[in-house]
């Protein structure tokens, strides 16, 4: 199957600007307090149900990953990006890291217990958006959660000329209503069971939204 041609934009992007990210991104210990608690909420949820691993979707240099095993997950990650990949290797060696793309999951239907797609959907161009989805109700089991992040706007279509660290990026950031996000997850099969909406005072105008949705068992 042929490769979606934005793919290459931020693959390129992210392998470039991969050791400035890790410098300049805050680590989980660094969140605020609300996106902390989706995550631990969500891995309650996965660990509740007790339905198989988590794939980390995006994980970049793997500091969501660990932090998801140190919460009782068994978990992995997956990004686009070769040299994010080969960061979180280095810096979590016991951990289970691959190059992948969210358009084609290398993984079995119903394999996964969870999904963390934690703000790595917004460069995904909407109309590719149901195919994601669709690959993400594929592999999670029936009754499995997925948790997404994401920034939210109305239909604005942002094109950096640089990325972390001032080096050249190509990618676009798609920023869609929360609304349109929860519909096209509805669409795909899941069940929306919780939104939160949260405004950015340091950055105006760069609201983000984490949705948990399920996966229904019927």
């Amino acid at each position: 199957m042929t490769e979606p041609a934005f793919l290459d934009a931020i693959r390129k992007s992210y392998d470039t600007v991969a050791e400035a990210y890790v410098e300049l991104v805050v680590p989980p210990a660094g969140m605020d307090p609300l996106s902390r608690a989706m995550l631990a909420a969500f891995a309650e949820l996965v660990r509740t149900a007790d339905l198989g691993p988590v794939a980390d979707l995006g994980c970049g240099p793997g500091r969501i990953t660990a932090h998801l095993t140190a919460l009782g997950l068994s978990a992995f990650g997956i990004d686009l990006s070769p040299k994010m990949v080969a960061l979180a290797r280095q810096a979590h060696p016991d951990l289970r890291f691959a190059v992948g793309s969210t358009t084609a999951l290398d993984l079995s239907d119903g394999e996964l217990g969870g999904i963390l797609a934690w703000y790595s959907t917004h460069h995904t161009p909407p109309e590719h958006l149901p195919t994601v989805f669709a690959e993400f109700h594929r592999t999670l089991a029936p009754g499995g959660h997925l948790l997404l992040g994401s920034h939210i706007g109305n239909y604005e279509i942002r094109r950096p000329t640089e990325g972390y660290g001032g080096h050249p990026v190509s990618f676009e950031s798609h920023l869609l209503p929360a609304d349109r996000i929860a519909e096209l997850l509805s669409a795909a099969g899941f069940h929306v069971t919780a939104r939160l909406v949260q405004e950015n005072e340091d950055r105006p105008g760069r609201e983000g939204i984490a949705v948990v949705a399920r996966k229904p068992r019927d």
